[in-house]
This record gives C-alpha cells, structure tokens and sequence, in this order.
C-alpha cells in the first residue's frame, strides 16, 4: 500500500517504552497541534498515527511492522491513516522501515522530531522523508512552549549516553550524552508549573550526568538544578530518573537531606549483582560498591525507596553468578524494580558473545528474580500501612468517587472522597497491596 497523503485533521501518539519517550511523545502532540491538529478521540481512529518506538525490548523492529500491519490491514489508502515512525527504532532501522513498509510516510529519529511538521508537509505532497540527524540541543531549542496542563510533568535534561554498556543500544539511537542548558530548564519548568504541573520529574538516559552553569556562572551538577528548582514557588515535588552509579557525587547524595521538595525515592539500576557479569556488560561499579552508594543515601534519607533495574541471563552468566543477584536483591529489599531477560541487541557487543543463555534457563530465573522483588515491593506497601503521606491526585478510578495519585514514594495511592485533579491530600494508609496503596483521607486538599 502506498503511504495515505491526505492532509490530516487528527492524530494518535503511541509511545513504547521508557519515560523519556513518554516526554518525547508530548513533545510530537504539542508540535502537531500547533500545525492545528487535533489529537483523536478516544476510540477513534486517527488521520496521523506517530509510532513512538523503543530498541530496548526483544524484536522490536519486528513489533513496529506489525503494529504498521495492523494500521493498514483491510483498509484503501483513502482510509488508512498517514503513518510515521518515530524513536530509537527509526533511528535504528531509518532505511530499511521505508524499504520493508511502504505504508508509512514519514522516519524521524529522537533527535530529529522537531522537524516533524516540516516533514508532514512534505508526506501532504507524497514524498516519504527520512531524518536520523543527531542534533539534541537543536531540537530543543525548536520545540515550541509548554502548555500540557496536569499536576505532573517530564522535563528532559539530559540525553544520550558515553557509557557503552556491552548490551545496550542507547549510544547509538540517541547519540553522545549532552546537558541542555541551566536557563532554558529553569525557564521550561516555570512554564510547566504556571500550566499547572505541582511535580516535576528530570529525566535523562543517565540523568545525574547532568552539568551546566547556573544564572551566574558557576559550574553546577544535578543536585544544583534540583535547589534552584525548589525555589520555584508553587511546585512541590521533584523526582530524577533515570541515574548511573558511575555518576553519583556527593552534592546529589545530599541533597536528598536537604531539599524537602526532592522525593524520598531513587531509581539507580545495578543489573547484576556479579562483578564478573557486571564488567562484562562494561558497568563501571562492582556489587559492593553499589551496595556502599546506597548506604549513602540511607543515612541522609532513611525513608527512601529503592528501586533498580536487573537483566538476567546475560551471555555466560552461571548459576552461581545469577545467585549473586538474588543476594544483593535480599539485602537492598527494593520498593519496586524493572527485571528483564537479556535478548541482543544487533550491533552491541553482547550479541556476538560466546555462551549464551537458553530461553528456558532465562525463563526460568527471570521468574525466581521477580518473585523475590514482589515480595519485596508488597512488604514495603505493607509497612507503610497506619503511616500518613501527602498524594498528588493525578486521575479519578474506576469507580465513582475513586481518586488516584502518588505517594512520595512513587507509590500508586487510591481513596475514596471527594477530589480534584492537582489536589495535595493527606492521607492515613490503611492497606497495602501488592502493586498500590488503600488511603483514608485526613484533611481536606492544599489549595
């Protein structure tokens, strides 16, 4: 099927994947409405559909096709929808998507979609486009002013990534690590707060890699913005993912104790807790010393919440060396964590390796892994229970009179009473679930 060149009225995000694309997607919305697009009713289809991909997950590549498959199947190029590809995929397949799916219109990689509606005008007249530059400042400094109005926020500081993780592929569908400047975050979150966002979180591939130099001139990491962010009259909250071990210092590590606005929660991935594996997969600290960091935080912030990413079934990986991550799971006692089978990624250097792992030993483990992290994650709700939290409404439930929103600890809390989106409400823990907490409200919302 040729791609469907008929000027669009309305369109679809799809997003996959991690929180920056989330951010990444919200960026394309606002674009396209500014071109006087409107986003599709729920339950309608769409004349634009962006697919927002992640390379992160197991054949990716090949869920995007299907997911092009599904668009277009059954229908004539007058009622299929104009179809882009966005994300590390595109960035990934660029070419070959245009080969492999002549439905679609446009590629734009995650560092290029602010050239987005330069590149629909140009599928308006039927040429297919492709754009995979790299230029991330660039893009930022193109894409229009915020106005998302929700009590919470992404704000993207930082990408890409110099680490080089044997199994990753980040470095190369989002390029070199890159810190956009202090004065144009500052001024962003701004927008967001007077747009409504009470909680902002930073994000970056490794976010605390952050740097850059404040209003006057002095040179500042991540923990720096995060104090001038909380000078911001009217946001209450600030949350960072996601971070590196290699990138900790120990301005970040304090300011856990010293800004009452940064929530008590930290996501800092560890992968394996094997230090052979580990420098394998090129991470630059050791089990212990990951271990030690997070002892760290403990002491400056003894109520934190710890949260982590594990991959298992890395090439060569033994029985023993798959133990050792249990061990570390048992001592840190995670609130909650992110565990993944390890699957190659084309061109990263674990792909090639000898030794890999049989999907049903993956299997396998993955599912003794996630066993002990929900155990964990379900004893942390536990021991919240008879405590009092602030929660940020973010949405009503499922039933009447149901509201949600967010712990400090970035715990999905639901009550019942009256509400509003953007409420902060106190609330007394009366029960904790596996994946959410039961809340009782205790005083009515800060305005």
């Amino acid at each position: 099927m040729k791609p469907n060149t008929n000027p669009p009225k309305t369109y679809r995000v799809k997003s996959f994947g991690c929180q920056m694309n989330v951010y990444d997607g919200e960026r394309m919305a606002e674009l396209l409405a500014e071109k006087g697009i409107s986003e599709a009713p729920e339950g309608e289809d769409a004349d634009l559909v962006v697919l927002n991909t992640c390379h992160i997950r197991e054949k990716a590549a090949e869920k995007i096709y299907s997911d092009i498959g599904r668009l277009t199947k059954g229908k004539t190029q007058k009622k299929a929808p104009m179809i882009a590809v966005a994300g590390c995929v595109a960035q990934a397949e660029g070419e070959e998507i245009m080969k492999r799916a002549p439905a679609v219109s446009m590629v734009v990689g995650p560092q290029a979609y602010h050239r987005l509606p330069d590149m629909l005008d140009r599928a308006v007249k039927g040429e297919r486009a492709t754009d995979t530059d790299m230029p991330a400042i660039a893009k930022f400094d193109s894409l229009p002013q915020r106005k998302r109005r929700s009590p919470t926020a992404f704000l993207t500081v930082q990408e890409g990534c110099d680490k080089f993780c044997t199994y990753c592929v980040v470095p190369y569908t989002r390029g070199a690590e890159i810190s956009r400047p202090f004065n144009d975050l500052i001024a962003e979150a701004h927008k967001l707060v007077e747009a409504g966002a009470r909680e902002i979180t930073l994000l970056g591939q490794n976010v605390n890699a952050w740097g850059g130099e404040d209003t006057k001139g002095n040179k500042v990491g991540l923990a720096g913005l995060i104090h001038a962010l909380a000078r911001i009259d009217g946001l209450e909250r600030i949350r960072y993912t996601t971070s590196h071990p290699n990138d900790m210092d120990d301005a970040l590590i304090a300011a856990h104790g010293e800004v009452d606005k940064l929530m008590p929660y930290l996501h800092l991935p560890v992968q394996s807790g094997n230090d052979r594996v580990l420098k394998a997969m090129n991470r630059s600290h050791t089990a212990e010393s990951y271990l030690r960091l997070l002892e760290r935080f403990r002491e400056v912030r003894p109520d934190i919440a710890l949260s982590g990413d594990f991959i298992v079934g890395f090439p060569g990986e033994t029985e023993a060396e798959f133990e050792d991550t249990l061990k570390i799971v048992d001592e840190v006692r995670y609130s909650q964590a992110f565990s993944f089978k390890y699957s190659p990624r084309p061109g990263t250097p674990a792909a090639t390796m000898e030794n890999q792992i049989a999907k049903d030993v993956m299997d396998e483990r993955l599912q003794r892994l996630q066993a002990r992290l929900n155990r964990d994650q379900h004893a942390f709700n536990e021991a919240l229970v008879g405590k009092t939290c602030d929660v940020l409404v973010e949405r009503k439930g499922k039933l009447a009179g149901q509201w949600l929103g967010k712990s400090p600890w970035l715990t999905s809390v639901w009550f019942e009473d009256n509400g509003q989106i953007g409420d902060m409400v106190t609330v007394e823990i009366v029960e904790g679930g596996p994946n959410s907490l039961m809340g009782k409200l205790k005083q009515p919302a800060i305005a």
